[in-house]
């Protein structure tokens, strides 16, 4: 049985659910504690700001945590396969939770760094960190799936590819 290319879409798979899973950790525990403390429009322009790069390797790392995953669930079978595919889905949550959720409010966001924040702000950036603290949650879970399907061994869950004599 080969595994060398299971266990490379397995390997891509970690790596980026566990990019996605840090890059929104690292901003739910460290960017949104630091939006809350700095004054208002310090916090819309840097939003802002911020949007414009992440807009770009974020959705990225959705996508590319979403097809290695998928990819490796119809790869693998049984409850490999259930783990890699629960994956797939919670990285494909993350991205929808993103695009209906956190991007329509970045929008917003953007608007009121050049002209002033509305009357009810603090309710609209209060579901912006809603959103962004349960996508967060469905990353990490992405990537404590994988993890898990790494821990239990992807041998006994492969399908058996025969061994060609005329390969090298």
């Amino acid at each position: 049985m080969r595994l060398r290319p299971l266990r490379l879409v397995h390997g891509i798979a970690l790596l980026c659910t566990g990019l996605l899973a840090g890059a929104f950790g690292y901003g739910a525990a460290n960017l949104v504690p630091t939006f809350n403390a700095v004054p208002l429009e310090m916090r819309l322009s840097f939003h802002a700001e911020l949007m414009k790069m992440n807009g770009i390797t974020m959705q990225a790392a959705m996508g590319a945590s979403i097809l290695s995953s998928l990819t490796l669930a119809v790869l693998t079978a049984g409850r490999a396969r259930l783990l890699a595919g629960a994956a797939g889905l919670l990285a494909l949550a993350s991205f929808l939770i993103t695009r209906f959720g956190n991007v329509p409010i970045n929008g917003r966001i953007k608007q009121w760094a050049v002209t002033a924040a509305p009357a009810d702000h603090a309710e609209i950036l209060r579901r912006w960190e809603l959103f962004n603290d349960i996508r967060t949650l469905t990353a990490i879970a992405a990537f404590a799936l994988l993890i898990v399907l790494a821990v239990s061994g992807l041998r006994a869950a492969a399908h058996p590819v025969p061994e060609r004599a005329d390969l090298p």
